[in-house]
Order: C-alpha cells, then structure tokens, then sequence
C-alpha cells in the first residue's frame, strides 16, 4: 500500500478496501456496504493500481500478489473530488452525512458543475408520498444500488425495484414506471435500510423532518426483540419524548442481517395507542 509503503499478506479472494481496512487505512466510499455485493457504484472508493490504465474500485477488486496501490495519490484525490462535485451539483446531500465528510476533506467544490441559484430538474423534483409507510425523495437519490439489490437477490427476493433510463434521466423505478402501491413492493423497508442519504425514509420520520420536530439530539436507541413471529430479529427502536418513530435492525446480527418484515419495521403504532 502506497502511501507510505506497506507490504501485507491477506485471504484469497480479499478485496483491496477489506485489504486496507485490515491496516487502519481507510478508503472512502458511499455505495458499499458490508455484508452486500459491491456495485461499484459510486466511484468514490477508487485507488490507483501501478501498472493499470485506469483507477480501480477498492471495494471489488480483489488483491492479486505483487500489486502497488496507491490510496492517496494526486490523482486518486483528483478523481473522488471531482466525482464528488458531480454528485453534490446533482443531488441533496444534505442529508448524508459521511457524504458531506468527503466534501468538506476533498475540498470538493459543487458550484462548478451549478449553481446560480437555479436548482437541478434531479433536485426540484417532488417527493414521492404514495402510500402510508415510506417516502421516496429522489432528489436524494446517488444511485447507489443498494435499495435495488435489497429488494432483490441480496435480502427480500421482490423485485420491486430497479434502475430506469439513461443518464440524467436514471432513476430507481418500479415496473413500467408505476405507482408503488400498483407494483410488487411488499413494503418490508428493507430498502429504507439501507439507503445512505434519507432518498427512501418512513413516512412518520418524514413528517416529524417536514414540521421540524425531528430532533436526534432527543433521541436514544432501544434494543429489543420483534413480538410478531418466533424467527425473534432484534430491533432498534428510535425513540424521541417517549415515543417511538423509528424501527431498524442491526447489520450485525445473524438472525436478520439487518432486514426486516413490514411488522418488525413499521408494525409498532400499537405500543404507543391511547387506549382511552
């Protein structure tokens, strides 16, 4: 690893950003998540091979012997800057935090690629309010992948989902390009999940954002166990002036990985119910 010159022996088959995760070296990156399949989406996690035209994805491309990467070099910051300004000129990163992180560490300059006080037609467009449990802001939206490969093949085995068009006009869309309650979702929100920057949020946190009262400050984390059936995924239930607006799952658990069914996610209105 470059810099500073670093030689390390790894598994088979380990990718260059597991690689230098294992040395403390850390690659940035916005559409990799553990535990999914890389989409080599986002870009920004790209290293420079020695020897190799091009810059490659740390999250997929595995180590090979004798490889030289740099994970700092002029160029690779040039291109996650760049990178960077693209999707800041594109999209509402307001609420994506580690997005902003890079932001601000690349010096990254959206304004040269917009501005002038006229917003994007990706960022005007409204949101997406067409059923009782999430929102889709596509505004948002990086095109990440990750809600699609939830949807599909990596958790729920739906299909709802995938990506439409061609260059501005890309955008995650249901079949035909249909309302969602027409298409195949079966609302378990395992693409809220896992989006990296509130495009997919519950529709009761984006009420409480839209009135202001969304306030993490006020907010703790309870960790418990789902009621409904005896599979018995834990759950992280976001709690605010005693009550509960958020439910979640920890990645980290063997029982559910993360994912969750429409009860465990957006079942839980009953604890709070006023029985008078």
């Amino acid at each position: 690893m470059v810099p500073p010159h670093v030689p390390v022996e790894v598994e088979p088959g380990t990718t260059i950003g597991a690689a230098c995760a294992a040395l403390g070296i850390e690659v940035p990156t916005l559409c990799f998540l553990e535990g999914m399949t890389p989409a080599n989406a986002c870009r920004v996690c790209v290293v420079e091979l020695e020897g190799a035209r091009v810059l490659v994805p740390a999250c997929s491309r595995a180590v090979e012997p004798g490889m030289v990467i740099h994970t700092d070099s002029p160029r690779v910051r040039l291109a996650r800057r760049v990178v960077l300004e693209l999707l800041g000129s594109s999209v509402d990163l307001s609420l994506a935090p580690r997005a902003l992180g890079y932001l601000e560490s690349t010096h990254a300059r959206p304004e040269r690629f917009g501005g002038g006080g006229v917003l994007p037609e990706t960022v005007a467009q409204p949101v997406k309010v067409d059923n009782d449990l999430y929102v889709r802001d596509l505004s948002r939206c990086i095109l990440c992948y990750r809600c699609v490969d939830a949807c599909g093949e990596e958790a729920q085995g739906t299909f709802a989902i995938a990506v439409a068009g061609r260059g501005f006009e890309a955008r995650i869309a249901t079949e035909q390009d249909g309302a969602l309650p027409d298409s195949a979702c079966v609302y378990c929100g395992n693409c809220i999940g896992v989006c990296p920057t509130g495009a997919l949020m519950p529709r009761a946190e984006h009420a409480m954002r839209v009135a202001g009262t969304w306030d993490e400050a006020r907010q703790s984390v309870t960790e418990t166990i789902c009621p409904y059936c005896g599979v018995g995924c834990p759950l992280e239930l976001t709690v605010q002036d005693n009550r509960i607006v958020k439910a979640g799952s920890p990645r980290s658990s063997s029982v559910s990985g993360g994912h969750l069914c429409i009860k465990g996610r957006f079942g839980w209105d009953f604890v709070q119910d006023d029985p008078g």
